[in-house]
């Protein structure tokens, strides 16, 4: 058994300087994807980690009785009068920025975000999301498919084929589910995607008018669509990671592999 030992600044010296450092995966995928989103006019924009109650829920149009709010999906703070938590999505930042800022805009808002949930291969409790949100005239779902299809392509380095299911997320209508073409079998099935030839990748869907109103936006006027893209589930798929977990670990087995 070795024991660890505390360095002398003379052994840490020599340890930084013979090793040297670079960014974490999860960095470096963020860095990537605002990369690519900057490239397509969109600006980067930020949020707090603890959220109000309204920016997190009520101006998202979520029902005040949507499970969500739990205590068993959310992680709200003390003192409970406050209404403060852990936010559960980047989608906060859209009722911030349009506040703040006139139609038309294109951004995106990545982070991390908390979900109080049993921790498995696929889920945490902290994890990233890259949020995308674009409002102006004449927005359609045919607007949102071409900029799915765009990044994924980017990102992944090859065509990439998607389609596109009904979903309900409380602040799009129509909301959908964004499956990708199985990167492993290309279709035929396989255990990666359970055997469907599709891998679910992101939801979606046309922004409510609802959640444009809180924002201020004259949803009369403007349209938007929005998107959350999972960071740690793409880090996933592209580079054959099975468990979240690992990218959280300080593992420098697989950190030092990127």
């Amino acid at each position: 058994m070795t024991t660890s030992k505390k360095l002398d600044k003379k052994e840490s010296s020599k340890l930084t300087v013979g090793q040297g450092g670079h960014l974490h995966l999860l960095t470096q995928t963020i860095k990537r994807f605002s990369d690519i989103f900057s490239k397509m006019g969109f600006e980067i924009a930020s949020g707090p980690e603890i959220e109000d109650e309204y920016y997190n829920f009520d101006a998202l149009n979520f029902p005040k009785n949507h499970p969500s709010r739990d205590m068993q999906d959310t992680f709200w703070l003390k003192p409970e009068n406050l209404k403060k938590l852990l936010r559960t999505q980047t989608s906060d930042v859209q009722i911030r920025y349009m506040e703040e800022n006139q139609a038309p805009f294109a951004i995106i808002v990545p982070g991390k975000v908390f979900r109080n949930e049993a921790t498995d291969a696929t889920h945490d409790a902290q994890f990233h999301q890259c949020e995308g949100l674009v409002v102006g005239e004449n927005i359609t779902l045919a607007n949102l498919k071409g900029t799915l299809e765009n990044i994924l392509q980017e990102f992944f380095g090859k065509d990439v084929v998607i389609r596109l299911r009904p979903g309900y997320f409380p602040f799009v209508e129509p909301g959908l589910e964004v499956d990708m073409v199985c990167f492993k079998c290309e279709g035929k099935g396989c255990p990666s995607c359970s055997h469907s030839g599709w891998i679910e990748i992101l939801g979606a869907g046309m922004v409510h008018p609802n959640v444009l109103n809180a924002g201020g936006i004259d949803s009369r006027k403007y349209q938007g669509f929005a998107f959350g893209i999972g960071i740690d589930r793409v880090i996933m798929l592209k580079y054959g990671i099975d468990d979240i977990r690992r990218l959280y670990s300080g593992d420098l087995r697989l950190v030092n592999q990127f």
